[in-house]
């Protein structure tokens, strides 16, 4: 339908088409309240789920130190099969140490470093420590230095055998 208004045509369905969008475009949008529960709410999941995911970091970086220094046991204890002792490569106490990896993880930035410690010559025992490297994310670990010796015996420097080895 056509109006003739200040000697212009106007076409009428063109004015109602104008005049809806003119009024969805004011109920579009989001308030400053509502913009604001939904920050809120954010944050308060992210205050829960940070330390969450650090701890899980944590164990799953402690998981892998465990998993080389049971490496490197196989390493130490295939070695005393052949020299029948642990800290060097041939029984005549020639040949070296055997070659252990000496951090976690094995590739990139260590979080710890391994290192071992075999008893008096002819090593018969030996001890090994991944300890967590000064300054890095694992040096405020709960569990500290993880040791394994050559009996099996699991050690840690902080909280429980369980807590640091079970997980």
């Amino acid at each position: 339908m056509q109006i003739l208004m200040n000697e212009r045509i106007i076409d009428t369905s063109t004015c109602t088409l104008l005049a809806g969008l003119g009024e969805s475009r004011r109920q579009r949008g989001f308030t400053l309240i509502e913009l604001m529960i939904t920050v809120a709410i954010i944050g308060i999941l992210a205050a829960i789920a940070y330390p969450n995911y650090t701890q899980y970091v944590m164990r799953a970086n402690r998981a892998e130190a465990r998993s080389i220094l049971l490496e490197n046991t196989q390493v130490l204890e295939r070695n005393y099969t052949t020299a029948n002792r642990y800290d060097t490569v041939n029984n005549d106490g020639s040949g070296g140490a055997p070659v252990i990896i000496a951090q976690s993880p094995k590739q990139g930035v260590a979080k710890y470093n391994i290192a071992p410690a075999y008893g008096a010559a002819p090593a018969q025992t030996f001890t090994l420590s991944a300890t967590p490297v000064v300054g890095g994310p694992m040096a405020s670990d709960v569990c500290g230095a993880l040791t394994l010796d050559n009996a099996g015996v699991r050690g840690q420097g902080g909280s429980t055998v369980d807590e640091c080895w079970g997980k």
